[in-house]
């Protein structure tokens, strides 16, 4: 539920998403005495007053008193997995490594084709990545309304259950492609 602070008096917790007139899109990183320390997509950490009341809260995480290390950390990676395309490393599977994708035609008269699984593999990643900033693209849109932003969610989820496939690749199954969820 999207509301303006003037609407409320409220304080806010780490983790609370914001939309500033001037800054755009922005999550409470740290807050102090007097200001809340925002980390904004385009300008980086700027400290906002906590009596400034033109900005919209997206999405509101009540205080937790005092802000441990692990919790900003919580919070820092959630910023750079919704807003960037940084992405955290992926390994590939050790039976796979120095390996070769072989692509064989069913013609005989045409040559093969021959790839680094680690290129593969890479590839394969970068996908997913982009995928993922796809989906929360979709589903931070301001246009879309929610009937659409499922019709499309569900849509990259056919989409990530069309690549489970490459699962094999994988070293650690964390990092796995996962479609619908099956009943039964």
């Amino acid at each position: 539920m999207r509301q303006n602070l003037s609407d409320m008096e409220q304080t806010l917790g780490v983790g609370s998403r914001v939309r500033h007139p001037a800054y755009g899109e922005g999550v409470i990183i740290g807050v102090e005495n007097a200001a809340y320390m925002v980390s904004f997509i385009k300008y980086g950490i700027k400290p906002i007053g906590k009596n400034y009341k033109s900005w919209e809260i997206i999405e509101a995480v009540e205080p937790q008193g005092m802000v441990s290390f692990s919790d900003a950390e919580e919070a820092l990676v959630k910023i750079l997995r919704t807003w960037s395309d940084i992405t955290e490393p992926v390994e590939i599977a050790d039976k796979w490594l120095g390996g070769t994708l072989v692509l064989q035609p069913g013609s005989p008269d045409l040559k093969s084709k021959e790839i680094p699984i680690d290129t593969f593999f890479h590839k394969i990643v970068m996908l997913r990545e982009r995928l993922r900033v796809l989906e929360q693209r979709i589903n931070n849109h301001p246009k879309l309304n929610d009937a659409d932003r499922v019709n499309l969610q569900q849509y990259i989820t056919r989409i990530y259950g069309t690549l489970t496939t490459f699962n094999v690749l994988f070293k650690h199954k964390k990092d796995h492609f996962v479609g619908e969820k099956t009943k039964g």
